[in-house]
């Protein structure tokens, strides 16, 4: 390994060997899910930047999540639709880097904005008279661009962590995208650092953020079991039942992917968890979203009834 120069400069990415008739058929149907995905998060998007009633830090955050979960898609769902027609077209090196510490800041992002909801779900609960003082616009703001400020810059880590190996070949990537761990493999040098790195930082990111979520939950529970006013308890298990999906849908697929021990997941199962964890979990979020909070689904009547005035 004297030369610290990449020899490569292009991958292959494997995604799913199979039969030609079922990867079309896959084709579709994750076209499908793709369309599903930006489409129902842009509603949310929309219906939030143009009802009054959701400009509230709780659907500030939910934008911003909903940004997150559309640059998951368009990050790593196009070059996977490309593979399945055709599945030797190679993706170039510097775009393999930059697919990889995307996909790192977006996962990153969305674990601390996920922290940030429920201290605001906290917030919104047990201390309803000091809300609007705590969760100010300025302190909102600041949350968010934390949260978008943190992930980049660890995921920066990674990818510099990644360029400083040399890659010399074999230049197969065995997943649908560059993800960090597949990417690592290829390297022609220790990379021990690299994943002790990564180890550690899906501690800080998963089990830190996760810990802080599930301590918020249990004040907020704790809270509503006080309350005596069986509507004010059904819209507060309502609000934090959504958020609560999510969380355990992200939550769950992160942590098996990159704390459970590798062995006990094969490359192709792996490769499952990935796709549940970057293409369906941003699905699920919008559908979990509009169809379980009673604010955004009153906001799409009031939309749809505006326009059928028009």
């Amino acid at each position: 390994m004297g030369d610290n120069t990449t020899s490569v400069t292009e991958f292959i990415l494997l995604g799913f060997p199979l039969d030609t008739r079922i990867q079309m058929l896959l084709f579709g149907l994750f076209s499908l899910f793709y369309v599903v995905t930006l489409l129902g998060n842009g509603v949310i998007l929309g219906l939030i930047s143009l009802d009054s009633r959701l400009h509230t830090p709780m659907y500030f955050f939910l934008s911003h999540l909903a940004i997150v979960d559309m640059a998951y898609a368009c990050n790593t769902v196009p070059q996977m639709l490309v593979n399945l027609l055709s599945p030797a077209k190679p993706i170039s090196f510097a775009g393999c880097i930059t697919q990889t510490f995307l996909f790192l800041t977006f996962a990153a992002t969305e674990c601390l904005l996920l922290v940030v909801m429920s201290y605001d779900r906290y917030v919104a609960i047990c201390h309803p008279l000091r809300y609007s003082v705590i969760m100010s616009w300025r302190v909102c703001i600041m949350l968010s661009a934390s949260a978008w400020t943190c992930a980049s810059l660890l995921a920066l880590v990674h990818v510099g962590l990644a360029l400083r190996l040399p890659f010399c070949g074999p230049h197969e990537i065995n997943h649908f995208f560059c993800e960090i761990l597949s990417v690592l493999k290829l390297a022609c040098a220790d990379t021990r650092l690299n994943q002790a790195v990564i180890f550690a930082a899906s501690v800080l990111v998963l089990v830190g953020p996760l810990g802080l979520v599930l301590l918020s939950y249990a004040r907020i529970l704790a809270a509503i079991l006080r309350t005596r006013s069986g509507e004010g308890r059904r819209k507060a298990f309502s609000t934090c039942s959504s958020h609560l999906c999510v969380v355990g849908l992200f939550f769950g697929s992160a942590i098996v992917m990159y704390l459970a021990p590798k062995s006990s997941h094969p490359e192709e199962q792996q490769k499952i968890l990935f796709l549940f964890y970057s293409f369906f979990n941003p699905m699920l979020n919008s559908l979990i979203y509009s169809l379980r909070n009673a604010e955004v689904k009153g906001a799409l009547r009031r939309a749809l009834f505006k326009e059928s005035h028009f």
